[in-house]
């Protein structure tokens, strides 16, 4: 600064597209391995500090994976600290444990048969060295803890191997044919033989053949033990859980209905959203989703099949029949058709870390939408729109019902979606930013890359500005080829802190880092 004059620097450019690699693939099928069903992976969460991975699936299993690159495998630090070239690290994960976490039921009551597949898994907070997890399938949630348990074992016996015989008996040379006489009560009139006399006194060298078992650990399982079981509290299909940023409460939502729940108490929750009409014939929307707002506790978020978001306040009222911000964009005129709805329909919404933004993914698009401006979203990204000409067909084979999932990066500069044949895509969403990747779930993600010239941003005003991306040709899929849509990549997660993907293609779980 010199006379008054101040430096002012250049604005920052948007990052630079990432450029993404393998990483690892855990149950990676064959050529012309068949799948079994209950093996599809159904649900992906990363813990909050990312060295931890749940997988669930079909079958009612919870697979838990470790981060291993971060630890130091017994290298002193001293000669960490000699190694001058920087080591090029990247996520790596193993195999932890797994567990059985529902079954298969049937309700009686109702003639219907609850499938034990897992829909949402969620992290709790750790305490003492254990981990603590919620899954849930349509009905029932559940809270487990997965801990180290030492194995004891009882060794050092007091018996004699040289005297022992085949069925576990003593040898002793005392089995003389002359038995010693006995009292009442198993009393013996010798005084020799009495060892509870009064007068008895241990030898000065102690009894040598006298040992007190030892009890020993020699090795440590992980033990998963459900700890509570939250149940009948919805008369419809579970679709989302959500903890609380206070670590005391979490809510579960249904098609018509959102309680909320204490983690230490299984059987009473309370009904905070009832969207049920009087007559079911009246019925013109169901909760699809919903998540709590990450650092206020007293926010969440639900969207619904009509493709808004609401914003409610729980220090309003006990049952938060009204909404605080209602999120919609409105329809464009002489857009209309009969899929319009359809495909509106929200399947998963997703808050930023900072809970300023929220994501949702409806079945073309993805939309970011700013919490504190409710005139429509702030970006929109374009998925699959070589897609749209054929609807007609998707809605034959019900792909149009399909559920992906979305998520958001740590640093909120990118999210990410799935689609099909095994793709999914990751869109920058800094201002600015034109990135729009096509990955593959597979060993070369690149493999079926193309570049797809992506619409420039239009910049409205300074307050809002809207994108429009990813749109490719039509009747052209992503990779040029013929489309799949019996392979979808429903589910995926990103690292809370890092660059990288966990997706599931089927049974297969690919992660992948930039």
């Amino acid at each position: 600064m010199n006379g008054g004059d101040e430096v002012v620097a250049a604005p920052a450019g948007p990052p630079q597209p990432l450029d993404w690699k393998f990483s690892q693939v855990f149950g990676e099928r064959t050529a012309g391995e068949e799948v079994q069903e209950v093996d599809i992976i159904s649900a992906i969460e990363f813990d909050k500090t990312g060295d931890h991975l749940a997988t669930g699936d079909r079958g009612g299993r919870v697979v838990l994976f470790e981060r291993t690159d971060t630890k130091d495998h017994g290298v002193p630090r001293r000669d960490l600290e000699r190694i001058d070239y920087p080591i090029s690290r990247h996520p790596e994960f193993r195999y932890k444990t797994e567990f059985q976490s529902h079954e298969p039921e049937f309700d009686y009551l109702k003639s219907l048969e609850i499938e034990e597949k897992i829909n949402k898994i969620r992290w709790c907070q750790t305490a003492n060295g254990a981990l603590f997890l919620l899954s849930t399938n349509d009905k029932t949630i559940k809270f487990w803890k997965v801990q180290e348990k030492k194995v004891k074992k009882i060794s050092d016996m007091n018996l004699d191997p040289s005297k022992a015989v085949g069925n576990g008996s003593i040898a002793s040379s005392s089995n003389s044919c002359s038995p010693k006489p006995c009292v009442a009560n198993g009393g013996s009139p010798d005084r020799s033989y009495n060892y509870l006399g009064n007068d008895f006194s241990f030898p000065p060298g102690g009894i040598a053949s006298l040992r007190l078992p030892v009890v020993t650990s020699l090795e440590t399982n992980l033990m998963a033990r459900c700890r509570r079981v939250y149940a009948h509290a919805h008369d419809y299909h579970i679709n989302s859980i959500s903890n609380n940023s206070d670590g005391e409460t979490f809510i579960s939502a249904d098609d018509l209905r959102i309680n909320l729940w204490n983690l230490e108490i299984s059987n009473q929750s309370f009904n905070i959203v009832d969207v049920k009409p009087a007559n079911m014939e009246d019925l013109t929307e169901v909760i699809t989703s919903a998540e709590f707002h990450p650092t206020h506790c007293n926010m969440l978020a639900y969207s619904s099949s009509k493709g808004s978001i609401r914003l409610i306040d729980l220090r309003q009222s006990a049952l938060c029949d009204s909404h605080t911000k209602l999120f919609e964009e409105p329809e464009a005129p002489g857009s209309r058709s009969f899929f319009t709805e359809i495909i509106a329909s929200i399947s998963d919404i997703k808050f930023a870390k900072d809970g300023r933004y929220i994501l949702s993914r409806d079945y073309m698009t993805l939309k970011l939408w700013d919490i504190n401006m409710d005139s429509g979203p702030v970006a929109t990204f374009q998925v699959h729109e070589y897609l749209r000409p054929r609807l007609c067909d998707l809605y034959e084979n019900d792909s149009i019902f399909d559920k992906f999932e979305c998520c958001l990066s740590g640093d909120g500069l990118r999210v990410a979606t799935g689609s099909y044949s095994n793709l999914f895509r990751v869109f920058g969403c800094a201002p600015g930013s034109t990135e729009a990747t096509t990955l593959e779930a597979s060993k070369n993600p690149m493999r079926r890359q193309v570049q797809t010239p992506s619409r420039p941003s239009r910049s409205l005003s300074s307050i809002t500005r809207v994108v429009r991306r990813g749109a490719e040709a039509p009747g052209v899929d992503a990779n040029g080829n013929s489309f799949d849509f019996t392979t979808k990549l429903l589910h995926l997660a990103w690292h809370p802190t890092e660059n990288s993907i966990a997706c599931a293609a089927a049974n297969s779980l690919y992660m992948y880092y930039a």
